[in-house]
């Protein structure tokens, strides 16, 4: 992670994303969030919200997804290239936390979108060296045909990259805690908007 005493301008954080992305990925097991099998020695959140049900809200989900619209927060700003989530893409999340403003960067691991056993839309991506965190977090969309259900589904594994995210744990914890809740209530407030 970067800390800043000042709001980073736009052409900081290109060259912060530049230099990250010829970096490789903290941890070990890329792609351990497809089927929810996380490396030992790390914490695993996951979280779910249920959307609604049907066809046209999976596809507002889907859209909702693939448009970010899950990190819409006002503590928490995302940087990312102006193009649906791909393999390879690098990403900058901006956080205001305690007075100060931290950089950490991330790398998009997988996209994936399926039809067995539940149709599904998800992306994942993974820690690089810059971030207080080590792990892969994956958002998902499922559309369920036993029941017709939709849900968004955020699935994580984590542990502290840096001394000072070791020594902060609880606060770290309680923020991520808050983002996976303010994001599945981003998730339901995106898909209820389309809907009306």
């Amino acid at each position: 992670m970067q800390l800043l005493i000042r709001k980073p301008d736009s052409l900081q954080i290109l060259q912060f994303i530049e230099s990250q992305a010829q970096q490789e990925f903290t941890y070990p097991h890329r792609e351990a969030t497809r089927n929810q099998s996380p490396p030992a020695g790390f914490r695993v959140d996951h979280n779910r919200i249920r959307l609604g049900q049907g066809a046209a809200v999976y596809e507002q989900a889907k859209q909702a997804l693939a448009d970010w619209q899950h990190y819409r927060f006002d503590w928490l700003y995302l940087h990312r290239p102006d193009a649906p989530p791909a393999a390879g893409q690098t990403v900058a999340a901006l956080a205001h936390v305690l007075g100060i403003w931290v950089l950490n960067a991330c790398r998009i691991v997988y996209v994936l979108e399926e039809t067995e056993p539940f149709t599904r839309f998800a992306f994942a991506y993974g820690t690089l060296p810059v971030h207080a965190e080590c792990g892969e977090e994956r958002f998902q969309v499922e559309w369920h045909p036993d029941d017709d259900s939709v849900w968004y589904d955020l699935y994580a594994f984590s542990r502290p990259n840096t001394l000072l995210s070791k020594i902060a744990y609880p606060y770290v914890r309680s923020k991520q805690k808050q983002f996976a809740r303010e994001s599945l209530q981003a998730m339901q407030q995106a898909v209820a908007k389309k809907s009306n």
